[in-house]
């Protein structure tokens, strides 16, 4: 798996700051996310904190690769495997029924938000850690997305551990988030990807 322009043992490093329970900003093809375990429940609630996010709002994980999947999630709709076939690696997150051995404060209920990001830095991090990590962008809450590592730390500062810097992010909008875990399918976030190409690669219409 390549890494692009980052240097490896940096991403050693920054899974090493997430095994102890610290917070990594990273670039995605999106916009700049905000990572912890999702296991440990300390990191999470040090997560909601830094972006002044209520804890009742759900946040979105990152997994390497499909295969990932049912670590996380189960019951997964035909719509969701057309959705997923087409655009994952990419900006769609899709919101599925939680894997029943799946636990974590930073998901609500019974439902995950899961993305495979197009690019090797979380990618890589899952990988290495042997675990999804938290997908939320790395801004306050009701600020702009954080882009480049500039805006990370000019929002975030001193309560993010590390900040993997790498550049300005190409993509500049959030993932389009679909809920497959309901019949029929709702869109919750028109982002990257817009709702004529969902429907066009699921073939059905959304809510």
């Amino acid at each position: 798996m390549t890494t692009s322009r980052i240097d490896p043992n940096l991403l050693e490093r920054a899974a090493g700051v997430l095994r102890a329970g610290g917070l990594v900003a990273y670039p995605t093809d999106t916009v700049y996310g905000l990572a912890a375990l999702p296991a440990d429940d300390a990191a999470v609630e040090r997560l909601f904190a830094a972006k002044g996010r209520p804890a009742e709002r759900a946040m979105p994980l990152l997994i390497a690769s499909p295969a990932d999947l049912a670590s996380v999630a189960a019951d997964v709709p035909e719509v969701a495997q057309r959705l997923m076939r087409a655009f994952w690696p990419g900006a769609l997150t899709v919101v599925l029924r939680r894997a029943p051995a799946f636990r974590s404060p930073a998901i609500a209920g019974d439902t995950v938000g899961v993305r495979v990001p197009d690019h090797p830095v979380p990618r890589e991090l899952v990988w290495l850690l042997g675990s999804p990590i938290t997908g939320t962008s790395a801004n306050l809450s009701g600020r702009p997305e954080a882009l480049t590592a500039y805006d990370v730390r000019e929002q975030l500062g001193d309560t993010v551990d590390l900040v993997i810097d790498g550049g300005r992010c190409p993509g500049g909008r959030p993932s389009t988030v679909v809920d497959c875990a309901v019949e029929p399918s709702r869109v919750l976030r028109e982002g990257a990807i817009s709702r004529e190409e969902l429907v066009r690669a699921a073939g059905v219409r959304f809510e």
